[in-house]
């Protein structure tokens, strides 16, 4: 969120709950937002002891896909399939420069169509 955002919001709070309820609305929001961080923390634990051993450094981030592709894209010695696409690059400006090559022979070669009517 931008600094801008969150002037806004507040100022909405302060209009929407006024300045007297507002301190009370942001230690109870506070509070909710401890509690469900504590219960997902809980959570989270609880998977990796019942995942078992070799699962103790497991990251739940790894599940999203994103952060996945992310992680073996940065894997050392992984350079983003960039030579491949090099490979790639070159192989087509070659095959580009072959057939260039291939139709201007068969245009010099080929005879000149209006040469060719029978003269009446």
């Amino acid at each position: 969120m931008s600094p801008l955002e969150v002037v806004t919001l507040a100022v909405a709070a302060v209009f929407i709950f006024g300045p007297d309820k507002l301190p009370k609305m942001i230690s109870e929001a506070m509070r909710v937002l401890r509690k469900f961080r504590d219960v997902s923390e809980s959570a989270k634990q609880d998977i990796r002891k019942e995942l078992g051993p070799g699962f103790e450094e497991f990251d739940f981030q790894d599940l999203n896909p994103k952060a996945f592709v992310r992680k073996q894209l940065a894997a050392p010695g992984n350079d983003y399939g960039q030579n491949d696409i090099q490979g790639l690059r070159h192989d087509i400006a070659e095959n580009t420069r072959e057939i260039t090559a291939s139709m201007q022979a068969l245009q010099a070669y080929t005879p000149n169509s209006t040469d060719d009517r029978p003269t009446t």
